[in-house]
């Protein structure tokens, strides 16, 4: 069969007018999956909702002819609930990018869903480090913080200050696990030992058994392997029970900006933790937190997850803008954005590794004393820098997949 000259030109233009219509293609959806009512709604919640689309309007494309637009949704804490809610989107609701995802079983989860949809997901909201590690994905991009890094500053500087025997009051689910389990080895490498240890309910009230437990272990720590109202609770029943003042130590692997102001100065002081962002940190953390806090209800300074789905929509859209339009591609635009150095004014230099992992300083920050404090949200004082290339999993210690060759 021969194939004319014209015939040719003619296949030729329509494939370059198809391939231009792609990169010319500025519409983008947007989707925030979070816990809106749950134990973890004041860490991201709503607020993760503003940040997203503060993110938009701070990138000034709607201007440029771009239709950006923002969906979300809660999952309640649940795997199958995120399940569902990714693969609607998908379908459905021609969603390209998932963002936030709290809760560790829900981020594992909804991975494989973004995987096999070909989304982006870009997660700010989970710490399990199994996301660049075992459960990596193509898809994916891993920002804020990670079990890895709170084990390596909370764990590492407490053990190292001289609490070296450790008792574990943890969730139990898959972030409870990676936090205990990231920590006993970093617990163990400097010369500690874990004694004990006790799983509780996910979004449990009452921790006294646990509490006895520990207390009765003679531990000199007693580490929280959790996060949000379960933290909460724990140091405050463990107030009323009078374990601080028995003489152990409470280290609170993760804990929140919006944990302490809920707790108050009073009960947290001097809780030692870890975060990769402070709002009061610099000049380009209070910036952000001052516009947030005014588009917030409750006026509520914004916590480091809230940060990270700012930080993660603004390198998402960088990186539509390098490619010259939104192709619909998650692994393509994925791997694009890993091509591009990170850059912000909430969490400063950095790079996304081949693994998903995004690469930036930490904090080790301690509690103020209430004497200390000159307002409402004026909580933190810093005690150590963690360099950005020693706060997360080293590539060679990576079991991603993606890393083989």
């Amino acid at each position: 069969m021969k194939i004319s000259v014209s015939m040719l030109a003619l296949a030729t233009a329509l494939t370059f007018t198809v391939g231009a219509a792609h990169a010319q293609d500025k519409n983008v959806k947007i989707g925030v999956l979070t816990d809106m009512a749950g134990l973890y709604a004041d860490v991201g919640g709503k607020g993760s909702v503003v940040a997203a689309q503060m993110a938009i309007d701070d990138s000034g494309l709607a201007a440029q002819g771009w239709k950006i637009d923002v969906v979300s949704a809660d999952h309640q804490n649940k795997p199958d609930v995120g399940v569902n809610i990714t693969r609607q989107w998908a379908d459905q609701d021609k969603v390209d990018g998932v963002f936030d995802v709290l809760t560790s079983s829900v981020a594992l989860a909804v991975g494989g869903v973004a995987k096999d949809k070909n989304l982006v997901y870009m997660n700010s909201g989970a710490a399990a480090s199994d996301l660049t590690n075992a459960a990596c994905s193509p898809n994916l991009v891993h920002w804020t913080y990670d079990t890895y890094l709170l084990a390596n500053g909370t764990g590492k500087a407490v053990t190292k200050s001289g609490g070296d025997t450790w008792f574990f009051v943890t969730a139990d689910y898959a972030f409870g696990a990676a936090l205990e389990r990231d920590t006993t080895a970093v617990v163990l490498a400097n010369g500690g030992k874990v004694v004990g240890g006790v799983k509780h309910p996910l979004s449990n009230s009452d921790f006294s058994s646990f509490l006895l437990q520990a207390q009765a272990s003679k531990a000199k720590i007693i580490g929280l392997a959790n996060a949000g109202g379960d933290t909460t609770n724990s140091i405050k029943q463990a107030a009323e029970f009078g374990i601080v003042a028995g003489g152990q130590k409470l280290a609170a692997l993760l804990l929140f900006l919006t944990d302490v102001h809920s707790l108050g100065l009073k009960v947290a002081q001097g809780l030692q933790f870890t975060t990769t962002f402070y709002w009061d940190q610099n000049d380009g953390t209070r910036g952000f937190a001052k516009k947030f806090a005014e588009k917030m209800a409750n006026h509520q300074m914004p916590t480091m997850v809230q940060a990270g789905v700012y930080a993660s929509v603004a390198h998402y859209l960088k990186a539509l803008v390098a490619m010259g339009g939104n192709p619909h591609d998650g692994a393509k635009v994925v791997a694009k954005m890993k091509e591009m150095p990170t850059e912000d004014a909430l969490f400063g230099k950095g790079m996304i590794q081949p693994n998903g992992r995004v690469i930036h300083p930490g904090y080790l920050w301690e509690v103020k004393k209430p004497e200390e404090s000159k307002g409402e949200w004026d909580l933190f004082k810093l005690i150590a820098t963690i360099p950005a290339d020693e706060a997360f999993t080293p590539l060679d210690k990576s079991t991603c997949s993606l890393l083989k060759k």
